[in-house]
């Protein structure tokens, strides 16, 4: 498990971050937990990596909705301070190449607003739980499920 994320991330000079790799480090997640901090700990020492501000909308949704505010806080305090990863904002140009992909290969907006930042902001491969990326065939995709 671990040596073949180890040999992904090795692969790659920058990746993108998917909302569920968010979400399972936050919430320490007993399935995923072990591969999210294995990529966190990557984007300590060396890794460099993207994420849509889109993933922090998807990832509060829950814990506002349990008016979870520790949940909130804890979000905010792991994630913007952390190092080597990038929140990328919506811009005209991911937006328009967004639709490119929404309409190529039919993805979910908030889904190809993630292809989109990914591709935008120079990532070469996208982490995920998501089967639905492997559509994009220009990006490698990675699946935790796949890695368990």
């Amino acid at each position: 498990m671990t040596a073949s994320i180890e040999r992904f991330l090795e692969r790659h000079r920058r990746i993108a971050l998917d909302t569920s790799v968010v979400i399972y480090a936050v919430e320490a997640n007993p399935k995923y937990f072990n591969l999210a901090s294995r990529i966190f700990s990557w984007l300590e020492s060396d890794g460099n990596a993207v994420t849509s501000t889109l993933a922090m909308t998807e990832a509060l949704v829950r814990p506002y909705r349990l008016a979870d505010i520790k949940t909130v806080d804890k979000f905010y305090s792991f994630l913007l301070t952390y190092p080597h990863l990038e929140w990328i904002e919506p811009t005209l140009h991911i937006a328009d190449r967004a639709a490119q992909i929404r309409a190529e290969h039919n993805l979910r907006t908030p889904d190809a607003i993630q292809a989109a930042t990914a591709i935008v902001s120079g990532a070469t491969a996208l982490i995920s739980n998501d089967p639905v990326f492997r559509r994009i065939e220009f990006l490698k995709v990675l699946l935790l499920d796949e890695m368990l």
